[in-house]
C-alpha cells in the first residue's frame, strides 16, 4: 500500500469542502484531466465522479465511486483507472496546529495494477500521491503565492 501526508494550512472543514466539490478533482488528482459528470450527492456513499485520464487523443473515461464518508474526516473512493485496473483510495484528515495533516493511501484492488504491484508500483503511487496532496494543498488554501518544492 502506497501511503502518504502533508499538512496544510487549511481546516478539514476546508479540506473536505474541496474533496466535497466533485468538479475540482481534475485540479487536484494527478493523471485526471478532465471532468466529465459529478454525481448530485456526490460525495454520498455509492455516488460517482466521472471523469477522464490522459492526454487527448489518448484518453480514458473512467469514474471513481465514493465507498466511505465521514465529512470532514474521512473519503474512501474506489477508482477506476481505465486499463490499470482499479483501486481503493483512502484520504483521512486530522486537525493539526492550526491547519490539519492529510493522509492518502493507495492499494490496486482489481485489474493489471493488482496483479503487478510490489514495492516499485507503490514507491511511484506514493510520488504520485504525494504531487496530489501538494495540489490539493493549493486549492485549500487558496493560495496567491506559490510554493516551492
Amino acid at each position: 500500500m502506497a501511503s502518504v501526508e502533508h499538512s496544510l494550512k487549511s481546516s478539514p472543514e476546508a479540506v473536505f469542502a474541496v474533496l466535497a466539490d466533485g468538479w475540482l478533482y481534475s485540479n487536484w488528482v494527478v493523471g485526471a484531466s478532465h471532468m466529465r459528470a459529478v454525481d448530485p450527492a456526490w460525495p454520498a456513499v455509492g455516488s460517482k465522479l466521472h471523469h477522464a485520464s490522459g492526454v487527448w487523443p489518448l484518453v480514458t473515461r473512467d469514474e471513481s465511486v465514493v465507498e466511505e464518508v465521514v465529512p470532514n474526516q474521512r473519503l474512501v473512493l474506489r477508482a477506476k483507472g481505465g486499463v490499470l485496473g482499479e483501486a481503493r483510495v483512502v484520504i483521512d484528515l486530522a486537525p493539526h496546529e492550526g491547519g490539519c495533516v492529510v493522509t492518502m493511501s493507495e492499494v490496486p484492488v482489481a485489474g493489471l495494477g493488482r496483479r503487478v504491484h510490489n514495492r516499485l508500483t507503490d514507491a511511484f503511487l506514493a510520488r504520485r500521491n504525494h504531487e496530489a496532496l501538494a495540489r490539493l494543498s493549493a486549492v485549500a488554501e487558496r493560495r496567491a503565492v506559490p510554493v516551492e518544492g
